[in-house]
């Protein structure tokens, strides 16, 4: 598993933590409103909200929730049209790059919260494009190898505009051009084959490997990043050994 893929599996193992604090359904509802903002109410016509849904019911948010969450971003509510979409470039300890991605209706409250959180755990905020440029906005898909043949998969993603598939012992990671996100969503979800997910990523050039302890400072940093109500996703730099994945895990 690839080093972005383990950081992935970190933040979704501490979903059901977010779940406890009330704040998954809270940001699966931004995220449905944003995307009905920016791309109609219609999932079957717009992608990204089609998505943002499977996510929700994936993770059991009641359909009266999705439904409200749909109705303020198409307009159809007079709630949600303040949320903006915004990246904050930053800093964590012993130089790793971040990107942070934000869903707020208060930019000053966002940029506030993120600040301190870096400056508290000796980070610090960058300016526009201080890190961007270690990033590539890319699409990204995940498929449990569970009864899913991999040659399959690499075909119909390669054929579909795939740049890279990276077949590991259970898990298939494609990563494609942001244009060809939707050509190979419709290819693998139209031959059956389930997505453990999808969606766009900040994906690091390079990635940076640090001792254990500094690895696990690091981790801190993100943690107290993604609690921020505003936070959507923080991408980072860091690569994470399998060691101290399975570290992690047993925790």
């Amino acid at each position: 598993m690839s080093g972005h893929s383990k950081w992935s599996t970190i933040k979704r193992k501490k979903g059901a933590a977010d779940a406890k604090r009330g704040q998954l359904f809270t940001r699966l509802a931004r995220e449905i409103t944003l995307s009905a903002r920016i791309g109609g109410g219609d999932p079957d016509a717009n992608v990204r909200l089609r998505l943002a849904i499977d996510r929700a019911r994936a993770n059991n948010m009641p359909k009266d929730n999705i439904e409200r969450a749909i109705a303020r971003g198409s307009g159809t509510s007079k709630d949600g049209s303040a949320l903006e979409e915004i990246f904050y470039e930053g800093y964590g300890p012993h130089g790793i790059a971040l990107m942070i991605e934000c869903v707020t209706d208060n930019r000053n409250r966002a940029v506030a919260d993120v600040r301190h959180v870096l400056n508290r755990y000796g980070g610090s905020m960058g300016e526009g494009g201080s890190v961007s440029w270690q990033f590539n906005r890319s699409a990204y898909f995940s498929i449990m190898l569970d009864g899913v043949d991999p040659d399959l998969v690499f075909e119909l993603a390669v054929d579909a505009g795939a740049d890279d598939v990276t077949i590991g012992s259970d898990l298939v990671e494609v990563i494609g051009p942001v244009e060809s996100f939707k050509s190979i969503n419709d290819a693998l979800t139209g031959n059956g084959i389930h997505l453990e997910e999808a969606g766009l990523r900040m994906m690091p050039v390079n990635e940076i490997t640090l001792s254990a302890d500094e690895t696990l400072h690091v981790l801190k940093v993100v943690d107290a990043l993604e609690e921020l109500d505003d936070v959507q996703n923080v991408y980072s730099n860091l690569y994470v050994s399998d060691e101290l994945l399975t570290q992690i895990e047993a925790s």
